[in-house]
């Protein structure tokens, strides 16, 4: 991942509290574990890592989102999850593998705080909180990556298109997304002119307003009308695993 890490000794522009893991850490240990995290911008686009590459860095982003891709040998590719305030990106790390088949890419730009590979390591061996929260992390993202893939086999794009717009929307603090229907149709992996005639049903019916390179949702208890129940699922398994960490 490209270098764009602030000046040694500038304040961050971020808590660390904004990712939900850190702030689930006692005081004590967050404040142990501040000095090893960075703050980084992550600009739209930003490719991460790429498949079978050396991780080097976990991310807890705190403003960004990012997805998280696998490719085929032929080049397609669709997300299999997305990682927000809520998570981390590197489970790979703490897993005992350093690489990963997937890619992870900059879905909305923002700020993440980075960890060392090692040091990451090494505190996850102590035990305690954070492997506890890291693990209860871990479980939740496989439950997102098993219930896309099925949402991908069963569901009809404009099922897919409002539950992947409702975890984006909880993953940001407005609503408004910036995102051409082309990264859509990538992330879903479908063609464009499904996402186009999936979004232009959802804006007919008053629940999204698209412009170009910009959705925004004007009825959200209406989207999630539209959404298949892949949404609830990962949002309620989300907040059983991590709602109790304190």
């Amino acid at each position: 991942m490209p270098d764009r890490a602030r000046p040694r000794g500038a304040a961050a522009p971020d808590d660390p509290c904004r990712n939900r893991l850190l702030a689930a850490l006692p005081a004590a240990d967050r404040l142990q574990l501040e000095p090893q995290l960075e703050w980084v911008p992550l600009a739209l686009g930003q490719m991460l890592y790429e498949p079978g590459s050396q991780l080097h860095h976990a991310l807890f982003p705190t403003t960004a989102v990012v997805s998280l891709h696998y490719i085929t040998a032929g080049g397609a590719s669709a997300e299999t999850a997305g990682v927000g305030s809520e998570g981390m990106v590197g489970v790979a790390l703490i897993m005992g593998g350093d690489t990963t088949p997937s890619s992870a890419v900059v879905q909305t730009a923002g700020g993440a705080y980075r960890m060392e590979r090692h040091r990451l390591k090494a505190e996850f061996d102590r035990g305690g909180v954070l492997q506890r929260v890291l693990l209860r992390y871990t479980q939740a993202l496989l439950t997102q990556v098993m219930q896309t893939g099925a949402c991908n086999r069963h569901h009809s794009v404009q099922q897919q298109l409002s539950r992947w717009l409702l975890l984006t929307l909880d993953r940001t603090p407005g609503q408004e997304l910036v995102m051409t229907q082309e990264l859509v149709a990538s992330m879903l992996g479908v063609r464009r002119e499904s996402v186009t005639e999936a979004a232009g049903r959802l804006q007919e019916a008053g629940y999204i307003r698209y412009r170009r390179g910009h959705i925004g949702v004007t009825d959200r208890a209406g989207l999630e009308t539209q959404a298949c129940e892949c949404y609830q699922v990962v949002k309620q398994e989300l907040a059983r695993l991590l709602d109790d960490l304190h």
